[in-house]
């Protein structure tokens, strides 16, 4: 039997010699600690107060809103999901949800395209930077004086409202307006009602004999400007001639039925001959007042139709039941367009120009460039915009209660005034109230969840 070596690669020491072998067991992790080396307790009391204050000022009026919409307006009864029932049976609060909608859709959508289109085009012009801070002015205007501005900004008297004020020049310069609305005879004079606000003469008119057709009713400063003095119309042989007139004398002084030197022509006063009904002839009054009438209006009666005396074109009511709400949204408009231009450009400042100046280069026009390309990388940029201004809308308030009139304000009526109407108003009803405000939180809720969804992918980017 052979026997190892003792420097033998096969040489195994003795059993009393070996080292003694590792345990085991796993290692413990050290307690992992804050980076700032604080330890939770701390935190959690230098973050108590601020918990406090989130559960006292968010969390409890969420909740007893929430409780509150089960009971009745006394909160004494349980109505169980009666108010919640209420809110999509009563004509009110339905017009408002309603009005609600067509807010979320518009406002935004119009306020973000305008400032794309605002961004886009003052990007490259050398006064885009005033033109900006212009847009972007109404944004330091509060609720309040914006309301008030656009409320008489829609007035609906021309000389108050600007928005009329427009709309009437634009109208009076391609169609003619009546010229005398309030204008009407004397008892003395030759004419009396003809009835639906037409005036007649009161006896047939003859050939050769001049007519006189005297009114009384216009102030002078309505008269047309280039209105000149009445002249007495001369007899012709064979056909009807007369004068219509103001038969005002500024200061006193004039007669009835006679033609003195002060007095004013009617000037495109229409006259028409009727024989049976039926008009056989007509004339307007040139700027003297005269008119002339072909042989066929002898033996008939004159008649000044109405038309010469309805009211003058008063514009578009913007607060009425019609378009109060566009009139709205376009206050509305009017102050966020300018904030949302703001964020457009600055994400367009950040664009790569070398992939804009190649898809130019490439053959692409601008509004390829600008569908294709600058869209495109701005949509998170727009995304932010857009649901930051739907949040803002769902809670719109004090534009509708100051722009909108009393008799117009239901059918402007959106959830926040229904929820400050039901809870504060003369019938108040705390649990319809209530349940509005839950509504509004409900509505809110998932467009919060989009924009944390967006922002948590745009943090992992």
């Amino acid at each position: 039997m052979t026997t190892a070596t003792a420097g033998g690669a096969d040489a195994v020491p003795p059993a009393d010699k070996r080292l003694p072998e590792r345990s085991e067991r796993p290692v413990q992790p050290r307690p992992r600690r804050s980076v700032t080396g604080t330890r939770k307790i701390v935190a959690t009391a230098f973050l108590l107060p601020a918990l406090v204050l989130l559960g006292a000022l968010v969390l409890y009026p969420i909740g007893y809103s929430v409780y509150r919409s089960f009971f009745d307006q006394s909160g004494t009864g349980f109505a169980g999901v009666d108010n919640y029932k209420a809110l999509f049976t009563d004509d009110t609060i339905r017009t408002a949800v309603k009005n609600n909608a067509i807010w979320v859709v518009f406002a935004p959508t119009i306020s973000t395209a305008l400032g794309l289109i605002f961004a886009v085009l003052t990007e490259r012009i050398r006064w885009g930077t005033a033109f900006k801070l212009i847009v972007f002015m109404p944004m330091a205007i509060s609720m309040l004086a914006a309301g008030i501005i656009f409320r008489l900004v829609y007035d609906q008297a021309p000389e108050r409202g600007v928005a009329n004020a427009v709309w009437v020049g634009v109208h009076d310069t391609f169609a003619e307006s009546a010229g005398y609305p309030k204008a009407h005879p004397l008892p003395v004079h030759p004419l009396k009602a003809g009835g639906g606000g037409s005036f007649v003469t009161k006896v047939p008119v003859r050939a050769g004999e001049p007519v006189q057709l005297p009114l009384v009713g216009v102030a002078p400063a309505k008269m047309p400007t280039d209105a000149k003095p009445a002249k007495a119309a001369t007899a012709q042989s064979g056909k009807v001639a007369g004068t219509a007139w103001l038969d005002f004398t500024k200061g006193g002084g004039g007669k009835p039925n006679v033609i003195d030197t002060k007095e004013l022509g009617l000037k495109g006063l229409e006259v028409e001959a009727v024989r049976n009904g039926k008009v056989v002839a007509s004339a307007k009054a040139a700027a003297d007042g005269t008119f002339t009438l072909p042989a066929s209006a002898d033996g008939a009666l004159l008649r000044l139709p109405a038309s010469n005396f309805k009211e003058p074109y008063n514009g578009v009511d913007w607060l009425g039941p019609t378009l109060v709400t566009p009139g709205i949204i376009g206050s509305y408009v009017w102050m966020w367009a300018g904030f949302a231009m703001v964020l457009i450009a600055a994400g367009l400042a950040g664009l790569p120009r070398e992939l804009l100046e190649a898809a130019r280069v490439d053959g692409a026009n601008e509004w390829q460039v600008f569908r294709r390309i600058t869209v495109p990388m701005l949509a998170p940029v727009l995304a932010v915009v857009l649901v930051t201004l739907m949040i803002n809308v769902l809670k719109i308030f004090d534009l509708v209660f100051i722009i909108a009139p009393g008799s117009s304000q239901d059918d402007a009526n959106v959830l926040a005034l229904q929820l400050y109407r039901s809870s504060f108003g003369t019938d108040a009803d705390l649990g319809i109230g209530s349940a509005i405000a839950v509504l509004l939180l409900l509505l809110v809720i998932p467009v919060m969840i989009f924009n944390i969804r967006r922002m948590r992918r745009e943090g992992r980017r």
